[in-house]
Parts: C-alpha cells; structure tokens; sequence
C-alpha cells in the first residue's frame, strides 16, 4: 500500500534493526486519512470471506480495525489488556508477549461477544515474532470461531511470525513489509528507502 509506505518514509523512525516508531501516525498520534485508507483496503482484500466480527488488541489496533469494521459494516471486538470491573464473567483469555515493551499480558474477550457462527478477520498494528496473532487466534480456538485471516498494517519480514502463521496456513496480509531495518533507514521487501 504505497499511501502507508509514504508515510513511513516520511515521519517514521527507523531506531535500530529491531524497532520502528511510527507513533505520530499509528500507534499514539492517529491519522485518520491514512487509517480509512486502511481500513478501505483491508475490506477490499477480505470482502469474499463472509467476515461477520473483527477482532484486534488494545490500543493500536483499533484504529485500522474500526475503519475495516465501518467499510465492511461489521462490529469490532477488541481484546483487552486491563482488567475491568464491568467484565468479570465468561470472559475468553490468553497470555501475549510484547516485543516492543519487553513485557507480557494477560488479555481477555467477552465470550458473548464471539460466537459459533462468527467468522473472523483479525487485525493489528505491527507482526513482528507473532506473539499478538497467537494471542488473538487462541482466543478464537477457545470461543470456537472460524478465522478468515489476519491483516497486519506493518510487517517485519526480517522477524518469524509471519512466516510461522503462513507455514500453519493462515492468511496474512501485511499492507507494508519491511525487510531490514538499520538506524535512519528502512528496506521495504523488494524495494529500499530511507526514512
């Protein structure tokens, strides 16, 4: 998607091989130009698979899920991190791994909120090691619920989760692949740019 690529030239930070900041468009600051233009795209490549829920992480998923839920005119069910005194029952839970913050979760869903019958689009901001997609497709194995794929806004090829979830036959899409990251540059797939 050449709109995410341009703005990850442009105002993203790449801060060493491993990390990339890209908080004054996504994950802190949103832009929401960019975010409907994801969401547009990310219903264009999943309009056949009869999605009836998408499902993300709190918080940076939910702006690119939201605007893929209002293109597609399905609800968005995000996973919490937190725990909250209004969910206390029947809630569905898994254990995440955080690369960025050197941390793990506990992050949990409401089971009315995923159904049997649901088929399900999973979204989120970053792949990196696939910790967040594990998390969110445990949760859908637990509430027994068909996933229809996942859709990453950015990927780093150069790290093994997105080749583990292809390898188990999952469908990923990633909107920008990034190849290799150095301080100061960033080499999507089959093409480089300094950013």
């Amino acid at each position: 998607m050449e709109l995410l690529k341009d703005k990850i030239r442009k105002e993203g930070k790449a801060l060493n091989h491993e990390v990339l900041k890209v908080d004054s468009f996504l994950n802190h600051q949103i832009d929401p130009v960019l975010m409907k233009a994801i969401g547009e795209e990310f219903a264009s490549r999943f309009h056949k698979e009869g999605v009836t829920k998408i499902l993300t992480l709190e918080s940076s998923g939910i702006a690119p899920s939201v605007m893929a839920g209002l293109a597609m005119g399905v609800p968005v069910v995000f996973a919490r991190k937190q725990k909250s005194l209004t969910l206390k029952s029947d809630m569905i839970r898994a254990r995440v791994y955080s690369f960025t913050k050197q941390e793990s979760n506990d992050i949990s869903v409401a089971s009315k909120y995923l159904q049997p019958e649901d088929k399900v689009f999973i979204i989120d901001d970053f792949l990196a090691n696939g910790e967040a997609a594990h998390g969110l497709l445990s949760i859908c194995k637990q509430a027994n619920v068909k996933v229809a794929g996942i859709g990453i806004v950015i990927e780093k090829m150069f790290q093994s989760g997105g080749k583990k979830l292809r390898e188990a036959g999952i469908r990923v899409e990633s909107l920008a692949q990034i190849e290799k990251l150095e301080e100061g540059k960033v080499t999507f797939k089959e093409e480089e740019y300094c950013v």
